[in-house]
């Protein structure tokens, strides 16, 4: 059950509207040293990283065709709601994947669930099937489905409301950067389905417009990531504030230590399901470009970014300052780029991807952070225009690219001594 008690009231927001502050930038290449390199005192991101030797940015890709996976249940064994199984044909979904063809009927079953899979493995789907299906059949059923970023979150809701089409069903986004009140009206509307980031339903948890007191299932989607990003006392929370006696959905890329330990206290007899592939980058050719000094860093990246076989490109940096200025510098340089970071509104921060989507731009500057939940199909090149703080966030930026059997491309920018 939703509601939006004294909605009017303290309907404050963490919204990032707060402007960074103006920079000065090159018109030109004469001066390229005052562009897009490290800040001083950039922070935590240069304090926390560890060192990776250079040669592991190095390796020529090899691409190996995988056997392809044959399905124990189609989409009509399921069972699943006539609207539904329409709306997923309609999507183009001929068979399930393995997460899918493992998980579903499980869910179905209403037993709790761990399921462990890389991303890009039809998860959302997962979990969102049969849900939708219990929701517009039990009429006094809510649910909540909680991701660790705002584009992942607005992205699991545009693929319930696909998934739902003509089943009468009513959602609600809590992410922060959008207008709460605009969130409260939806919340007063009592939406069946609550879709947000573990931040903003915590805030409108303790506004008292919003109420968990009837939610029969929870689902948590990159658990892994929201650990990693600090969400355990938000997540705890919220978990206080709903029925014991409800099912519980667990979505993450690994089970280990902590995670494991933090899902067995929030599930029930969880059932775990493992479809997890190592992670590998063996489609991406990697290689490193070493600069001597600043003045010459934005100078190199040109020069990558003027290459012939470049198609949509995502640069990484490590503060949202730095990715500001190194944006304004390329776009005044004559390329057409868009930037992501943490002080962006919701709005700005999905109006960007849509332009990388429409090909209205082809470089997209973003944080870590920023760029979590990113799902942009054709990338071809990823930069590490700052080392990454780990390997595996390494990893985890260039899996960008070099998708669907293509090959891509990946460089990351160390400094020569």
């Amino acid at each position: 059950m939703y509601t939006a008690n004294n909605a009017g009231a303290r309907a404050s927001t963490r919204s990032s509207s707060r402007s960074s502050a103006p920079v000065r930038l090159p018109s030109d290449r004469r001066r390229p040293g005052n562009t897009g390199g490290q800040l001083r005192g950039a922070g935590r991101a240069l304090r926390n990283k560890k060192f990776i030797h250079p040669s592991k940015f190095i390796k020529t890709a090899t691409v190996t065709e995988k056997s392809e996976y044959v399905s124990v249940n189609t989409f009509s064994d399921f069972s699943l709601d006539s609207r539904i199984l329409a709306n997923v044909l309609a999507k183009g979904y001929n068979n399930p994947s393995p997460i899918q063809d493992k998980t579903i009927p499980i869910v179905m079953q209403g037993r709790d669930l761990i399921g462990i899979a890389n991303t890009g493995t039809g998860k959302t789907a997962a979990f969102a099937l049969p849900l939708i299906h219990d929701l517009i059949h039990a009429m006094d059923h809510h649910a909540i489905i909680m991701a660790p970023t705002r584009e992942l979150a607005q992205q699991i809701q545009e693929e319930c409301l696909a998934f739902s089409k003509n089943c009468g069903l009513r959602t609600a986004l809590l992410i922060g950067g959008a207008p709460m009140n605009m969130q409260i009206r939806d919340l007063r509307r009592n939406p069946r389905l609550v879709i947000g980031t573990p931040g903003r339903i915590k805030d409108h948890l303790q506004q008292r417009t919003l109420s968990l007191a009837g939610i029969t299932t929870a689902v948590l989607d990159e658990f892994d990531r929201m650990l990693d990003m600090g969400f355990i006392r938000d997540i705890t929370s919220i978990f206080s504030a709903m029925p014991t006696n409800r099912q519980t959905l667990f979505f993450s890329a690994t089970m280990e230590g902590e995670i494991e330990k933090h899902v067995r206290s929030f599930s029930h007899d969880a059932v775990t399901v493992s479809v997890r592939e190592n992670v590998t980058v063996d489609s991406v050719n990697q290689d490193v470009v070493y600069y001597r000094a600043r003045e010459e860093k934005i100078d190199k990246l040109h020069d990558l970014l003027i290459a012939k076989n470049r198609g949509k490109t995502i640069i990484f940096d490590d503060t949202k300052h730095s990715v500001e200025r190194l944006c304004k510098a390329l776009v005044s340089r004559g390329f057409k780029a868009d930037r992501i970071h943490g002080n962006k509104s919701q709005a700005q921060r999905t109006r960007a991807i849509k332009r990388l989507k429409e090909n209205e731009i082809d470089i997209l500057v973003a944080t870590d952070v920023a760029a979590r939940g990113i799902d942009v199909a054709d990338i071809s090149h990823v930069i590490n225009y700052s080392q990454p703080n780990t390997y595996e966030d390494y990893v985890h930026r260039i899996g960008r690219t070099g998708r669907a059997g293509n090959t891509g491309n990946a460089y990351t920018f160390l400094e020569k001594e």
